[in-house]
């Protein structure tokens, strides 16, 4: 029987690699700027060494790992001028996209996003813990992809994917730093995002573009600047930031 080279890549074997790594890497198991040892990453997901570099090149390309020539792989690092800059193309994209799925979208959709609201809204975690926090997380980012999902333009919904995914870095970052502090310090969120959840479904419903454009840019914003304040509180905020507005574009 043929034995299978250590350095040869099975299809399965380098997607399994990559979608848990890609998991970990949004879910912070690694530091920004932390260095990914190969050998290590072959013994943590079981992968080999092809496998690995194959899933690293794919996980560059989406702006989760960066590389140096002679250095190897680090994890994409966070600032807040970085947050800044996703934060204003995100919401270009976001219009742009919800622009489309608002002209496109039957009724159908629209009863997809009433039932993912009811459902977010029900899951709203009163005492968060990581399964509830987990839950709402899950039916916030079905929500919004659901809002965009009438859009006929596949580039613009893949742009919209990633920058989403970016975001969610950031935000799963705050919600690590928020939980290893201690309890007076942690920071409480007052924010009412089941009213802004459902501004944004009545004005698709509704499909008034005009008003969509100003409310997703409006709850983008007020994301980044939590995110930013959680920023500054972690000891991560060694760039000059300039206090966000409250419109763009």
């Amino acid at each position: 029987m043929r034995l299978e080279r250590f350095d040869q890549v099975r299809p399965s074997q380098t997607e399994d690699v990559y979608e848990q790594l890609r998991a970990a890497l949004l879910g912070w198991r690694y530091l920004p700027d932390q260095k990914l040892k190969i050998g290590e990453l072959c013994v943590d997901f079981r992968g080999n060494l092809g496998a690995v570099r194959e899933a690293l090149s794919r996980l560059r390309a989406e702006g989760l790992v960066v590389s140096e020539s002679y250095k190897g792989f680090y994890v994409a690092p966070v600032s807040p001028s970085d947050l800044i800059s996703l934060t204003r193309a995100r919401i270009e994209i976001e219009r742009l996209c919800l622009t489309s799925s608002l002209v496109n979208g039957d009724l159908e959709w629209e009863g997809r996003l009433v039932a993912l609201l009811h459902q977010l809204t029900r899951h709203s975690p009163v005492d968060p813990t990581a399964e509830t926090v987990e839950n709402w997380s899950r039916l916030h980012t079905a929500f919004h992809d659901a809002l965009v999902s009438a859009c006929d333009n596949p580039w613009l919904l893949r742009m919209h994917r990633m920058l989403h995914e970016q975001s969610e870095r950031y935000r799963q970052l705050a919600l690590k730093l928020n939980a290893e502090l201690e309890e007076p310090s942690r920071r409480r969120i007052v924010r009412d995002t089941e009213a802004e959840h459902r501004e944004l479904l009545e004005a698709a419903l509704a499909r008034d573009t005009s008003l969509m454009s100003e409310l997703i840019a409006t709850h983008l914003l007020r994301t980044e600047k939590h995110l930013l304040a959680q920023l500054q509180i972690g000891g991560l905020d060694s760039a000059a930031t300039e206090e966000p507005s409250s419109q763009t574009g």
